[in-house]
């Protein structure tokens, strides 16, 4: 029997990581601005987890622009979103004492 500890996935062992999935929820689009107001983390940090995230495939980064401005939009990819959901459910199987 396995502890569910093992079903943890490293790639959202950072706080930043973890609530990044949580604000994209699924397949949600969203820009980068309002990713870093609303997790409350500056550019440098998101960018480092929105790459460590995009070279694991769990989000897609979408560069265009809004009128003549540059503009970034993070979306989680369908992989990303069961990372995240086994994740969870791995965290629940913790803390309520669940065991494989």
């Amino acid at each position: 029997m396995a502890h569910p500890r093992h079903r943890l996935d490293d790639a959202f062992q950072t706080p930043i990581r973890f609530s990044l999935m949580a604000a994209l929820g699924h397949r949600t689009e969203v820009d980068f601005r309002t990713l870093r107001d609303l997790l409350e983390a500056n550019d440098s940090v998101l960018s480092k987890a929105i790459g460590h995230l995009e070279k694991a495939g769990y989000v897609k980064v979408i560069k265009g622009y809004v009128g003549n401005r540059p503009r970034t939009w993070i979306e989680s990819t369908m992989k990303g979103h069961r990372a995240y959901q086994n994740h969870l459910l791995a965290l629940r199987a913790i803390s309520e004492g669940i065991l494989d």
